[in-house]
């Protein structure tokens, strides 16, 4: 006899989770609706709750921003505490959304909940939404205190956007440093120097020239006389790349190599850490068990080999396997996180300190960010400056050494 999850609606109206025994899919579905359950989704125990929470569908409405997103479920967590039942809250949201977008997934929503779908249910159908609402919401429903779960929402969601703001924010500088300063060299390359090279010839014809001014010169004329191929040859090949690495190989592989870098490998892991222990926060504070908070919280890894790692946690908890014990075998999760877990799981205060490990970890992750920034900006300007000084050494040196040999240079 095989386990199976089963998402059900009770004869009362209320939505639940239960895990039962039978033999195929069919059979568990018979079986409770023989029970006077209606059967919204039935999935193996070992695909985990995420599977009957099929949040994966393509969207034809569009996406939602963050922050649009964010304002709504402040503004619905306020309607609901104020009393106002869930569809007259939804239909008045939706008249007030400044996005068309919204506007219409919530017109979708409140149509599926005039017809007798559950929230939770309405919200997972439309396909853009993470796992960790969808879940939330259930758990909202099946506990009655739906305001008090979009409120705990309401703070992940508020912490996550403000460290993406933040990440934004610091590698804005670098980024512009690295544009301007690929214009200026592009500018000099193939404006400046090639309008040099008679010059250069008439003093090559007395005088060798200095080899700096003759590899610039090879470089800028052979670009500038072939920029009409070379531009789209390169364009091609970065199409070509940025395609590659969308793929989950090609993304893999790139997720593999900034690990290994010196302080960003770092910063993802403790960004990770603390993205990870304040989604599980949110769904355990939210009644859901912790495997099935584990199985849903593990998928918003955003770095894919750091997800593939953590593969190995699910099966340990669900043997039975103490949660730190499970964790440690992800291997990568640092150790002072998993001193802290431990700590909160053998006091039965996991979900408190897992707070203070997202909090903690915000904290480290903003330390190595500055410390990133810091050591970006000079490196992109030591590089570029390099280049800058490269050319104008192989611009100003023939007309210096030709200035040093003529009838003013002291040579007889």
């Amino acid at each position: 006899m095989a386990e199976f999850i089963c998402r059900l609606g009770t004869p009362t109206g209320e939505v639940i989770t239960r895990i039962v025994e039978a033999s195929a899919t069919g059979e568990a579905k018979r079986q409770l609706e023989s029970e006077g359950f209606k059967v919204f989704a039935v999935s193996s125990a070992e695909k985990g709750l995420s599977a009957v929470l099929p949040i994966g569908r393509q969207n034809k409405k569009g996406r939602v921003k963050q922050g649009d997103f964010l304002l709504f479920n402040q503004q619905l967590s306020a309607l609901l505490r104020a009393g106002i039942p869930v569809l007259q809250s939804i239909s008045l949201l939706r008249n007030r959304s400044g996005s068309e977008s919204l506007r219409k997934i919530l017109a979708d929503v409140e149509d599926k909940i005039k017809s007798g779908i559950p929230l939770s249910d309405a919200f997972e159908s439309q396909g853009v939404f993470p796992k960790i609402y969808t879940a939330s919401l259930l758990s909202g429903e099946k506990s009655g205190a739906l305001d008090e779960v979009l409120l705990r929402f309401v703070d992940y969601l508020k912490r996550s956007v403000g460290i993406s703001r933040k990440l934004r924010g610091a590698l804005a500088y670098p980024a512009f440093l690295l544009v301007a300063a690929t214009f200026m060299v592009a500018f000099l390359t193939l404006y400046i120097v090639p309008r040099m090279s008679d010059l250069f010839r008439g003093i090559s014809a007395n005088q060798g020239l200095p080899t700096v001014t003759v590899v610039v010169l090879s470089i800028s004329t052979f670009v500038a006389g072939n920029i009409w191929w070379l531009l789209p040859m390169i364009l091609v090949l970065l199409f070509a790349v940025v395609i590659y690495f969308r793929t989950p190989a090609g993304k893999l592989m790139l997720h593999r190599f900034l690990l290994k870098l010196p302080i960003v490998g770092s910063l993802i892991k403790q960004l990770t850490t603390s993205q990870l222990a304040r989604s599980l926060s949110t769904l355990l504070s939210g009644g859901i068990t912790v495997p099935d908070s584990w199985d849903i919280a593990s998928q918003s890894i955003n770095n894919l080999e750091l997800r593939r790692r953590s593969q190995a946690v699910l099966p340990l908890i669900r043997e039975g396997r103490g949660f730190t014990e499970a964790l440690g075998k992800a291997n990568w999760l640092p150790e002072l996180a998993l001193d802290m877990v431990g700590i909160g799981e053998s006091s039965g205060s996991l979900k408190e300190m897992l707070d203070e490990v997202a909090n903690f970890y915000d904290a480290e992750a903003e330390v190595r960010l500055e410390q990133l920034t810091t050591l970006l900006e000079p490196l992109i300007l030591l590089f570029m400056a390099g280049i800058v000084i490269t050319i104008l050494l192989a611009i100003y040196l023939p007309i210096i050494q030709t200035i040093s040999s003529g009838p003013f240079g002291g040579k007889k």
